[in-house]
């Protein structure tokens, strides 16, 4: 699957070293604004313990992991929406993004210059989010302006409901709240509120960066962002970038355990945010496992399992005319495919069936 989630961010907080720590890319950094032009794209292999107690089992010829799309955008300054800085630009950027990692510097460094000469995370957060704002309230507003007339005096039922969408989306966005906020009854809304790619409507992971001190506590800056975003429903995570990336450079894995030990945590920072990326996306999986391959596939939360069988291949979804599905823990408990059907814990499920994170599914077909 091609969704992304980009990282944004002010200058200098930290977004290309928490992206080079996240992939094998290396984004351009240093202590300057808009040093990252271009966005950087990086796929991630997604951290399963499932997935490496399922190779252990099938010992299989090749291993296929889940993974993820990260993009490092260029950092944004106030008066983006009016195009100052390279505002046009990140705002094209994120458009195209599906999630939004927002990174905020929670560190003090004398060293490391902030484009507002202090550090305050509450302040950074609301200049992106008031430039957001401002992006997609010009964009309703235009909309409105082609509906309003269709809606109001003619008999067009598409155009009153555009209409209805749009004016819930301005009220809120005038009362300082994002899209994502809103709520729709209907299908049709729903499905044109989405086909309106607003900035604001996408979810939102706030990732923390902090000191190595911080790692495992936090700081009064982290506490601040908490407050902040009490009412958003939206997930925080607490990551020191310049830790993780030393650790990234050590040569083994016992090594790089012992450094996280050391500093308060059980797992890497960089784990923990692929993992909620990941989830940030709606993003599931499911597994294959033989002598020959083990694989991790991706899916949408939801998705049944015709369309999870044409993700492994278009003719499994024309064709499909069942799935064999065991449960994860049921095959570990049980040790192998041949146990479980022996058991009588394979399930035989159709066309209705929603596929569960964590299935090792088996498709049949045919075309």
């Amino acid at each position: 699957m091609a969704l992304q989630c980009g990282i944004v961010g002010l200058p200098n907080v930290g977004k290309s070293t928490l992206f080079n720590c996240l992939s094998n890319a290396k984004a351009q950094s240093a202590n300057f604004p808009f040093c990252t032009i271009e966005p950087n794209v990086g796929v991630i292999t997604v951290p399963d313990d499932r997935l490496t107690t399922l190779v252990e089992m099938c010992q299989p010829k090749s291993v296929v992991p889940a993974t993820v799309e990260i993009v490092d955008i260029a950092g944004l300054v106030k008066g983006a929406s009016k195009g100052e800085g390279l505002g046009n630009k990140f705002l094209a950027n994120i458009r195209e993004t599906d999630a939004i990692i927002h990174v905020l510097r929670c560190f003090d460094d004398d060293n490391i210059t902030h484009v507002d000469g202090t550090v305050d995370p509450v302040r950074d957060k609301e200049i992106i989010d008031y430039e957001l704002l401002i992006k997609d309230l010009e964009t309703v507003e235009s909309r409105i302006a082609k509906t309003q007339k269709q809606a109001q005096t003619g008999g067009d039922k598409l155009a009153k409901m555009q209409y209805e969408v749009l004016s819930k989306f301005k009220e809120a966005l005038e009362q300082g709240k994002p899209a994502r906020s809103v709520e729709f009854d209907t299908v049709d809304e729903q499905k044109y509120a989405r086909d309106l790619f607003l900035l604001t409507s996408k979810p939102v992971l706030y990732v923390c960066n902090v000191d190595d001190a911080s790692a495992a506590t936090g700081n009064a800056y982290v506490e601040a962002v908490r407050q902040a975003t009490a009412d958003e429903n939206a997930q925080i995570l607490i990551v020191a970038a310049q830790t993780e990336a030393e650790i990234a450079e050590l040569d083994t894995f016992e090594d790089r355990q012992m450094f996280l030990q050391e500093i308060g945590l059980e797992e890497s920072g960089v784990s923990r945010l692929i993992r909620a990326a990941y989830s940030l996306l709606d993003l599931q999986t499911f597994f294959t496992a033989g002598a020959d391959e083990v694989r991790a596939w991706t899916f949408m939360r939801g998705s049944k399992a015709p369309k999870c069988a044409g993700i492994i291949h278009t003719d499994f979804e024309k064709g499909f005319i069942r799935a064999e599905v065991i449960k994860y823990q049921d095959y570990v408990d049980l040790g192998s495919e041949a146990a479980v059907r022996q058991a009588g814990k394979m399930n035989i499920e159709g066309k209705e069936y929603i596929v569960q994170d964590g299935d090792i599914m088996h498709f049949l077909f045919n075309v």
